[in-house]
């Protein structure tokens, strides 16, 4: 059943935006630098599982990325702390709300996000909503604060593989995709078994 506070994407619906056309509408509106919080207050309904995606892409794509892969690791445990109790917005400390992005960053993020989820976005859709589930939501949340713990650590080796698996769950939040959840699971698992084993 339904919760009256959850949000159900219905793509047929004349309003609907995918997670490509929310990236770019979001992204491409920046001519500077963009703070943490101006993000939070841009993402709307995909919040979350839109926020992973942006805060995950930096420590993922081989692009210039140091020294923000703990402040942004740290935000996302924070965000996986409130998927875990039930928030349906999400609420960072100040300090971490003014972290800026570089307007470059920003850019490659912009470049990379758009072709990707273009090109998998047929694949991405409503489906097992398990993950709307106390369950769904508990295994989800563990899962992103576990790889957002080896982000945090400044070792080489232990970021690219949990990036990129807080990637793909924010995919699946964002589009409501059970399957690709289960997906993201299981190569979080081996990111954390690769990861654990570099450090």
């Amino acid at each position: 059943m339904t919760s009256e506070k959850e949000i159900i994407i219905d793509p047929a619906a004349p309003d609907y935006q995918s997670l490509a056309e929310a990236l770019q509408s979001i992204l491409n509106k920046y001519e500077k630098s963009p703070s943490i919080g101006e993000l939070m207050e841009a993402v709307g309904d995909k919040g979350f599982g839109l926020l992973l995606v942006i805060l995950s892409l930096p420590s993922a794509l081989p692009i210039p990325a140091v020294g923000y892969s703990t402040p942004f690791g740290i935000c996302m445990v924070i965000i996986a702390a409130q998927i875990f109790i039930g928030r349906t917005q999400v609420k960072l400390p100040k300090r971490l709300r003014k972290i800026r992005i570089p307007l470059k960053m920003v850019q490659s993020i912009t470049s990379f996000a758009l072709g990707f989820l273009k090109k998998t976005e047929k694949f991405v859709k409503p489906r097992q909503r398990w993950i709307h589930s106390r369950m769904g939501h508990s295994i989800l949340s563990i899962t992103i604060a576990v790889m957002a713990i080896f982000m945090i650590f400044p070792i080489p080796g232990t970021n690219t593989l949990p990036a990129i698996a807080i990637f793909v769950i924010g995919i699946s939040i964002a589009e409501e995709d059970g399957l690709i959840a289960i997906t993201a699971i299981l190569f979080s698992t081996l990111a954390a078994a690769f990861s654990g084993w570099v450090a």
